[in-house]
């Protein structure tokens, strides 16, 4: 083998070796964004999908881990505003991708159609962007004004517990829960899926729970109207739906008819939904907390 050979062969195991990112314009309206930039070569949106879906695969296949962030034209403008770069130009659109690699919401490439990937990238930036919004707003609740007690961190903590609690007297199987935080001004929505595995554990997506906790932290700390749902699922048994509402520092459980009402009910329209067939809509179980609940907020 010839030293150039084996140079080639070097490079070509250290490429597989290099974990990349691609970001990408999932969207029409972002793609055309993009399009003002001279050194942008694509003209189509659909070819340029099926252009980053072929790479992907390629580098797949040369046994290259692949990242997939989600590329926003504005972000990306004022990012290059802010550092001082050309935006026309393919350098600062691999800067930027570089930065979102390190702190935006990013999903692995595993061979899935593009089409599975894209649904499931823009639902991570929301989750992101919920938790980031919701983090914001607690910090800037301050301290109370009668004990000097951070207030957001507080209610982090007791929100914390709630969710434990929730989780501990839940009956066997899989749990999907939904909390809703309305007049922050934005509605917030967090989604927490707790999956049990054969031994019985409970198997946590930790980001998942971040977001969660501090979501519900934020309808307890402001008193804004609140909810939480709970799902379960088990072999051999209808699911069980159930949930509360946030009052205080606590949740006040739902009526089984306030649940069934809620899941039967277009939240656009109003409309009435027919129900599920084997669902069980009832009361939650007892959270086993006794007396005023630990810990003040004001």
């Amino acid at each position: 083998m010839s030293a150039h050979t084996d140079h080639r062969t070097m490079r070509r195991v250290l490429h597989r070796e290099i974990a990349g990112t691609i970001g990408l314009l999932t969207d029409e309206h972002d793609f055309r964004a993009m399009r003002r930039y001279r050194s942008f070569a694509f003209h189509d949106h659909t070819a340029y999908l099926q252009q980053v879906e072929a790479l992907l695969r390629t580098r797949a296949s040369q046994g290259s881990h692949t990242a997939v962030a989600l590329f926003d034209p504005q972000e990306y403008a004022d990012f290059c505003a802010e550092t001082g770069l050309d935006p026309d130009k393919a350098a600062s659109r691999t800067r930027f991708t570089a930065e979102l690699a390190a702190a935006g919401p990013t999903l692995p490439y595993e061979g899935q159609p593009l089409a599975d990937l894209v649904p499931a990238l823009v639902d991570e930036a929301v989750r992101q962007a919920t938790w980031e919004y919701a983090s914001t707003l607690l910090t800037r609740l301050g301290a109370c004004a009668s004990c000097g007690e951070d207030i957001g961190r507080a209610a982090f903590t007791r929100a914390s517990h709630l969710l434990v609690r929730i989780l501990d007297t839940a009956g066997p199987g899989d749990r999907h829960l939904v909390c809703s935080v309305t007049g922050t001004p934005e509605t917030l929505v967090a989604v927490l899926h707790a999956d049990q595995d054969t031994n019985g554990d409970t198997r946590l997506d930790e980001a998942e729970a971040l977001e969660f906790a501090t979501v519900l932290a934020l309808g307890i700390a402001t008193q804004n109207p609140a909810g939480l749902v709970m799902r379960t699922s088990a072999p051999g048994t209808a699911d069980r739906v159930y949930g509360w509402r946030v009052r205080g520092e606590g949740l006040e459980p739902l009526t089984a008819g306030e649940v069934f009402d809620a899941y039967c009910t277009d939240i656009e329209s109003g409309d009435l939904i027919s129900p599920e067939s084997d669902v069980d809509y009832c009361v939650p179980p007892d959270l086993g907390e006794e007396g005023p609940a630990p810990g003040h907020l004001h």
